[in-house]
């Protein structure tokens, strides 16, 4: 058995071939909708929650998962092997109260459980969770295995663009006037998560002129890195605009393979529909 066991949650954007290849747990986010409380990932998926969100009349809800939940994966984790420890890495803390549950649930098992905060979400988070996975998957000590994660932690961007700031009103990150002035005024907006793993509004512009040049300069600064690791492309309901992306990506990075995905619940409910994140790692 590995000496680490690694533990995260469903806002990392993982593949199923991940998940298994490397025998990541996944403790699920909840989403509730009109009332209904669904598990992420596992009742419902992030094209259902994409549907959903539209057709409701109010925000979404995400909440992190219970204590509970964590303390029965992490007693899973302690049933196949008492002797090794886990890493719980999590959703970013200045988005969600997740990694504070992990470590939290570590007072009610035998498991030797160590939160991490990977101040990240979507494919951003599930960059640092594979190359932890990685490196526990290699037999590496808890000590290198946590190296292995601030390092990916470090050298980890996510960078959106949204047309909307109607889902940032509702979400009390803008007031009702100035979500209005703003859609009136055709403004669009393109933002980052910053050092603190919260979202921080970088330019805000008319019309998808904004965008494109938010985007362009993400590009820009990508080519500046002595080396592409990852990249990952997310979005909510512009498909057409993110295979143009992957393209535009895979035709200066050829030999990385780029992941195209809706992004996670966490990422939806900030942006709304007709938002795409470059995701990537570079050092």
């Amino acid at each position: 058995m590995a000496k680490v066991q690694i533990v995260t949650d469903s806002a990392a954007k993982l593949t199923q071939a991940e998940i298994d290849q490397y025998q990541i747990k996944v403790v699920p986010l909840t989403v509730q909708i009109d009332g209904t409380i669904y598990q992420d990932g596992v009742t419902i998926s992030a094209e259902e929650f994409l549907e959903k969100m539209q057709e409701s009349d109010q925000l979404p809800q995400t909440s992190q998962p219970s204590i509970g939940a964590f303390k029965e994966v992490y007693d899973q984790c302690y049933q196949e092997d008492p002797d090794a420890a886990v890493l719980s890495l999590h959703l970013s803390s200045g988005l969600s109260g997740t990694v504070n549950a992990a470590a939290q649930a570590n007072a009610l098992t035998k498991a030797d459980v160590h939160a991490f905060d990977t101040l990240s979400a979507d494919r951003s988070e599930a960059f640092v969770v594979l190359a932890a996975a990685k490196a526990a998957q290699a037999g590496q000590s808890l000590e290198e295995v946590l190296k292995v994660a601030e390092t990916a932690r470090d050298q980890t961007y996510i960078f959106l663009s949204f047309r909307s700031l109607d889902n940032m009103v509702a979400g009390g990150r803008l007031s009702k006037t100035q979500g209005l002035i703003g859609n009136l005024l055709n403004i669009k907006v393109g933002a980052k998560v910053d050092e603190e793993g919260k979202v921080d509004v970088v330019v805000k512009g008319r019309g998808l002129k904004t965008i494109k040049a938010f985007n362009e300069n993400v590009i820009e600064q990508m080519k500046g890195y002595k080396q592409m690791k990852a990249i990952g492309v997310t979005y909510t309901g512009i498909k057409d605009e993110a295979e143009e992306m992957v393209q535009r990506l895979n035709a200066i990075w050829p030999d990385i393979d780029i992941l195209l995905s809706v992004a996670t619940p966490i990422i939806s409910t900030h942006t709304g529909m007709g938002a795409l994140a470059i995701l990537y790692e570079a050092e």
